[in-house]
């Protein structure tokens, strides 16, 4: 597979130059700082993808060119929003990236409640806590309903049988404090939201009236509706990626479970072969992220992987470890769920140019210092994309593929 690498533009902390020695081929980025809404022109695009080819890298995924809230809920400037999104889809295609990681989620793009939290070995990993996600829903947020629904809250089975996660969140009221309450809001909502294209973003005052704000528009949209919106979304778009190419690769729901009271629709294998059989076309497809699909206990990260291949545009290798009371952590690119050496023997079988990117990698030997995003860290990323590469290495060796490293005697 392409090793390519999430970058956050021309001011991320982390280089191209730093990228290129550690053997990224391509790049996964987007135009930041283009609102929401907005076209995407061509000379932006252009001046971007030039800058990543100066380094001797290519601009490989558009992650992402944001589906924004009115086209996810159906508001009453979707068809305005859809003809905003085709002109990008054509701009982007004009300039020789067809590509695009998109996401449909509503409000949250991905959550996590602990972004530090410790390993054993000295290092840390994103965490999710449902005890600490229904104190914010129901104490932070104060969202109308959330205490009835957590209260019916039950886990699949095999994880957190017996589990009470709303009197753990009635117990954790307690002991909570403003600055706790404050960094929580920060983890859930800022920190993890705030540096992509999305609906938060850093500095916020009222981050917390803006969310009710966004959550009020989904009242009455249940998985039914959200369902026929996207199918709705992806059929006015396919004609244009029939004509400039383009491939459109939805990401799973981060965590994989229905979260402040919004369907989640790509969650699940039946999920997944739901939305590739609504739109049955060759440009709609799967960005196969193995770390937000081994966060839910009940899929099968391999099976799907094998079920999938052919209808996966980008692939996210990383994994998740489910702790017997069901919260869970991002694991070694070793260990955890996803069997990421089966993943990579499926995908390179199936396509050994497919994109791929290692995905959220631990905080280690002082990243947390060093400002990057949430999630993106530099030397656990680095780690984590070496344990591929060797991962890589070996399968192309079982394929029969030619392995080469990039960089080295060119």
């Amino acid at each position: 597979m392409e090793r390519t690498w999430r970058w956050f533009g021309k001011k991320d902390k982390i280089t191209l130059a730093m990228l290129k020695q550690i053997g990224v081929e391509g790049i996964v980025t987007a135009l930041h700082d283009v609102p929401l809404g907005e076209v995407w022109t061509r000379e932006k695009i252009r001046d971007l993808r030039e800058y990543i080819e100066s380094y001797g890298m290519r601009w490989s995924v558009v992650e992402s060119l944001p589906v924004v809230e009115t086209i996810k809920y159906g508001g009453p400037d979707r068809e305005e929003q859809i003809e905003v999104y085709k002109e990008s889809l054509r701009n982007l295609s004009a300039e020789g990236i067809h590509c695009i990681c998109y996401n449909f989620m509503p409000v949250l793009d991905w959550a996590r409640t602990d972004l530090l939290h410790a390993n054993p070995n000295g290092s840390s990993n994103l965490y999710f806590s449902y005890a600490e996600f229904a104190y914010f829903d129901i104490y932070i947020l104060k969202r109308e309903g959330a205490r009835e629904e957590w209260a019916r809250f039950r886990f699949p089975e095999g994880v957190g049988q017996g589990r009470n996660v709303l009197a753990e969140a009635d117990e954790l009221a307690k002991t909570m404090t403003p600055e706790r309450d404050h960094q929580l809001v920060e983890n859930i909502v800022i920190k993890t939201q705030g540096f992509v294209s999305g609906n938060f973003k850093e500095g916020d005052e009222h981050p917390l009236e803006l969310f009710h704000q966004l959550l009020d528009k989904y009242k009455g949209i249940d998985k039914k509706q959200l369902r026929a919106n996207m199918k709705y979304f992806l059929e006015a778009i396919m004609p244009v990626c029939e004509e400039c190419g383009m491939n459109m690769c939805v990401h799973p729901d981060d965590p994989p479970i229905e979260i402040l009271g919004l369907p989640r629709i790509v969650r699940t294998e039946e999920d997944i072969q739901w939305f590739l059989d609504a739109v049955p076309n060759k440009h709609n497809g799967l960005t196969f992220c193995a770390g937000s699909l081994s966060a839910g206990a009940y899929n099968n990260v391999v099976e799907m992987a094998e079920k999938f291949a052919s209808r996966t545009h980008f692939v996210h290798l990383r994994s998740c470890h489910i702790f017997p009371n069901g919260d869970f952590t991002e694991a070694s690119h070793l260990g955890g769920r996803a069997d990421i050496i089966q993943l990579a023997r499926i995908f390179e079988k199936e396509n050994p140019s497919l994109p791929m990117r290692v995905d959220h990698g631990m905080t280690m030997l002082g990243d947390e210092d060093r400002g990057y995003n949430a999630g993106y860290s530099f030397l656990g990323r680095m780690f984590a994309l070496g344990q591929v590469q060797g991962i890589l290495a070996t399968v192309d060796r079982e394929l029969g593929i030619e392995y080469k490293q990039p960089g080295f005697f060119d």
